[in-house]
């Protein structure tokens, strides 16, 4: 199937997005205080099995592709 001229052309002319690697980030878990990593904010904690609510992490959550 082939794909129109102008879409073809609008596509080459879209800039792709940087790739932004998630941070590590430690605390100390909110129920135990065991430290643990997380990334970008988002924690669960082994020990004790603790979890803080995704709202919290530093960033957005990439969205989907459907």
């Amino acid at each position: 199937m082939a794909i129109p001229p102008e879409q073809e052309q609008s596509a080459r002319l879209e800039k792709p997005q940087a790739f932004v690697p998630p941070e590590i980030t430690y605390m100390a878990c909110a129920q135990c205080g065991t430290q643990i990593a997380g990334l970008d904010g988002r924690y669960a904690c082994s020990g004790c099995g603790w979890v803080n609510e995704w709202t919290e992490g530093h960033r957005h959550l990439p969205e989907t592709l459907a």
